[in-house]
């Protein structure tokens, strides 16, 4: 029997990892002789490898520890609960108090009349739970052919089949096919696909693509609209300001639901409780997870308005996980909920670590290398470039910058994620002044670091 623990040999970890372990989104053969790298333990916002580096984590962890590491309340009330009730299901007219008391506290939280949870494991759970929600509800209203939803290229909304369908990353879609009765319409991301419009011009051109659909499959035969607020794993795509008002006039035109999925952007990302807040969306659904529970345990869910409860409510909804509101994923949930409102959390980085990270981030907008800045709240993007003044992509193969640059962090003990040439953070919402400091530092060297490799390479003057 293999026996392993966090003082066995970095050497070790990583012999068996390579042997036994499938990574999600890796080519694991690519991981070679060097393997991965092992995390061991964690506090606020460093990680601690098995070789004793110490690490800034900028992407909190995928987008999700946002009050950071180490917590001993969520450990204490994950262990409460598991005392007194460790698991029951909510199927068939059966409930228990974590998940009537999380529920309760959502409806609070959540803005206009967004009152009703249906619990799930995690976000692309969650997703195809509202892929199946809107097609009953307009079964249910007597309008069975309104089953098309539309979704955005270059979305992310999970790698459930489901969820993967309603997304639009083209390379998730050639591993095993999408769904049908979902259409996809171009991403508002003006610094690669704007040309020579304005960023206002751009966005009312992207969101009027949503109408253009909607006429081309017919309004009768439309469900939905599921977009995030502020495309995550896309890059941190910041929509021009002209764009969402538009979608917004759009579906209320046509009568159709929209989605807005804050799995990412929910839970104090943007500075608000939910970036439909912050972006004035008026969603019949918000997709919710990651920071739900800073990433303590799974959960996600679907946060619904009391008209699609309603409807829903008057039929028996086959649908469900066996871990919908799981008891210890509520409590801890709870709990995070609280130590984010007692620490005043959502309102510091509002007001205070936010806009300094944004200062600080938006000053490496004059590096070589940076066309664009892009950023909301805690959560930032950085497009590279071999020649801003004309917004000119890399001709190398899409996202080889990026990995070199992102390469470099790692070197320098820094975690940034790169989606193809952007460079993107989402660090813990606890953050400090001084280690926003160090982050910006760090990514300036990674930065120079990049520079120089391309220039040996000839990819840069």
């Amino acid at each position: 029997m293999t026996i392993l623990s966090t003082n066995t040999p970095s050497e070790e970890l990583r012999r068996v990892d390579a042997a036994h372990h499938m990574h999600p989104f890796t080519n694991n053969s690519e991981l070679g002789d060097k393997g991965a790298r092992v995390v061991t333990r964690a506090s606020g916002c460093w990680l601690t490898d098995s070789d004793g580096n110490r690490i800034l984590d900028a992407m909190a962890g995928l987008w999700c520890v946002n009050i950071g590491y180490g917590r001993e309340e969520l450990a204490e009330a994950a262990k409460r609960q598991m005392l007194e009730l460790p698991y029951y299901n909510t199927f068939f007219q059966t409930s228990h108090v974590p998940a009537i008391a999380l529920a309760a506290r959502l409806a609070e939280l959540a803005p206009g009349d967004l009152n009703s949870v249906f619990f799930a494991g995690s976000g692309s759970e969650a997703n195809d739970t509202n892929l199946r929600m809107v097609r009953t509800y307009w079964q249910a209203k007597g309008q069975p052919d309104r089953n098309v939803i539309i979704g955005r290229w270059n979305g992310y909304h999970g790698s459930t089949v489901g969820a993967m369908s309603l997304g639009g990353m083209k390379g998730m879609h050639e591993q095993g096919g999408v769904l049908d009765g979902i259409e996809h319409i171009d991403q508002p991301n003006w610094w690669s696909e704007g040309g020579d419009m304005s960023p206002d011009e751009f966005g009312l051109e992207r969101a009027r693509q949503l109408e253009e659909k909607i006429l081309e499959i017919g309004a009768d035969r439309v469900a939905a609209f599921i977009a995030e607020p502020v495309q995550g794993a896309g890059g941190v795509i910041i929509a021009p300001d002209t764009y969402w008002p538009e979608i917004q006039r759009i579906v209320d035109k046509y009568g159709i639901l929209l989605i807005a999925d804050e799995v990412i952007c929910g839970f104090g990302r943007t500075g608000n409780w939910f970036a439909s807040q912050a972006l004035g969306l008026r969603p019949h659904i918000m997709t919710i997870a990651k920071g739900l529970s800073s990433g303590y345990q799974p959960i996600g869910g679907s946060i619904v308005c009391d008209e699609v409860a309603e409807v829903i409510g008057g039929v028996e909804f086959n649908h469900g996980y066996t871990y919908s509101g799981h008891p210890v994923a509520c409590a801890v949930a709870l709990e995070n909920l609280r130590i984010m409102e007692d620490e005043k959390i959502v309102e510091r980085v509002r007001d205070d670590t936010g806009p300094y990270l944004k200062e600080r981030f938006e000053s490496l907008g004059d590096h070589p290398l940076v066309g664009e800045v892009k950023i909301i709240g805690m959560m930032g993007s950085l497009a590279l470039t071999p020649n801003k003044a004309i917004r000119a992509p890399f001709t190398s193969d899409v996202g080889t910058v990026g990995f070199i640059c992102r390469e470099r962090c790692f070197a320098n003990n820094l975690i940034m994620r790169h989606v193809g040439d952007r460079m993107i953070i989402s660090p813990p919402l606890v953050i400090s002044r001084d280690e926003i400091d160090t982050l910006v530092e760090r990514a300036r060297l990674s930065l120079d670091e990049t520079l120089v490799a391309l220039q040996a390479q000839g990819l840069m003057a």
